[in-house]
């Protein structure tokens, strides 16, 4: 049974969030016996442009200072998303975390200008046996992880364990927890311009009037999504087994690295914050959690979120949670402990 500890905060001020965080971020690195080392990385989600209800930056400072006046140097760590919007390219993606105010510390994109560049981690999966993982995370063997829990219209909800699956993963790692398979070519769209093709090491692309992906050489790398200037080329969400193979992804982000989950119960609304829009919440605020464990932190966010609101609200994430124990990530049996 692992322990998550929770601090309840029904507002949304951003200073006392915040404050919470650190409290909890103390509490763990206490009972745990943690010590940091030079420099550790804070996962967190920048928000999609047009998103209005992510984590403000402000939760971060009291994380933010604590670390600095411990003589560790943080960063912000993320990964390119793998769908065309405000995040999909480094340049993208940088000017969307400063415009959302995320100016306080360095930003580190973990997988590469255009989301292409990963290690492998390898895994005993059931569906994934190698982990693309975003080559900027080798260099760190320290994270923070700081998750607002909130909804996603394939995961069920978003919290560690999504964090670690999406949020560590190279665009090519996201393209195979999602399908597992090629990109497809829309040839209304393609206009021959042969950069996809340019693109690819793999020689997957040919052009017979239009692109043409050969999915027996195709690595599932994305890049070529990245760089096709038309949008012709997107992704096939037509796989199975996601829930499953996100749990697997996690296991491979979290696989040797040390690390400590903060999670935020507010502004929960029913889509994740890579949704361009704003959006209501849809369930009242509860507060902080933290914990060592991932999978305990996520059933404890489900659990709370679900007595609060009397609603079996995102119960399909429950597969990723009940995989994510079976393949020893984690634990859904917590003891909570309240904090004052």
């Amino acid at each position: 049974m692992s322990k998550v500890y929770f601090i309840k905060n029904e507002s949304l001020n951003d200073d006392q969030l915040g404050s919470d965080a650190l409290k909890l971020l103390k509490t763990v690195v206490a009972a745990s016996g943690h010590t940091f080392e030079k420099e550790v990385p804070l996962k967190v989600h920048f928000g999609e442009k047009g998103n209005t209800t992510f984590l403000s930056a402000k939760c971060y400072d009291p994380t933010i200072q604590y670390l600095k006046e411990m003589g560790v140097s943080p960063s912000y760590i993320e990964t390119n998303v793998l769908y065309r919007g405000s995040r999909t390219t480094t340049d993208k993606h940088l000017e969307t975390a400063k415009a959302h105010g995320f100016s306080q510390i360095p930003i580190i994109i973990a997988d590469g200008d255009l989301g292409t560049e990963y290690v492998e981690v390898e895994i005993p999966g059931e569906y994934i046996k190698k982990c693309k993982i975003g080559k900027g995370y080798g260099r760190f063997n320290q994270f923070i992880v700081m998750s607002h829990f909130k909804g996603h219209i394939q995961a069920g909800f978003g919290g560690a364990l999504k964090q670690l699956a999406m949020g560590f993963a190279a665009r090519g790692g996201k393209l195979e927890q999602h399908a597992g398979i090629a990109p497809v070519v829309s040839a209304k769209k393609c206009v021959s311009c042969g950069l996809c093709i340019e693109k690819c090491d793999f020689d997957a692309i040919e052009m017979i009037n239009t692109a043409v992906i050969d999915p027996d050489k195709c690595v599932g790398c994305a890049g070529c999504i990245a760089v096709c200037p038309e949008g012709a080329i997107r992704n096939s969400w037509s796989g199975s087994n996601f829930l499953e193979k996100l749990s697997e992804y996690a296991l491979g982000a979290a696989k040797d690295k040390d690390i400590i989950y903060i999670s935020f119960i507010s502004n929960v609304t029913e889509e994740c914050d890579c949704t361009g829009i704003h959006m209501k919440p849809i369930a009242d605020n509860i507060g902080v959690l933290a914990s060592k464990d991932p999978v305990a932190l996520d059933t404890a966010c489900l659990d709370l979120l679900q007595q609060r609101s009397r609603k079996k609200l995102f119960e399909n994430g429950r597969v990723s949670l009940k995989h994510a124990e079976k393949i020893g990530l984690g634990t859904m049996a917590y003891e909570l402990v309240a904090l004052d």
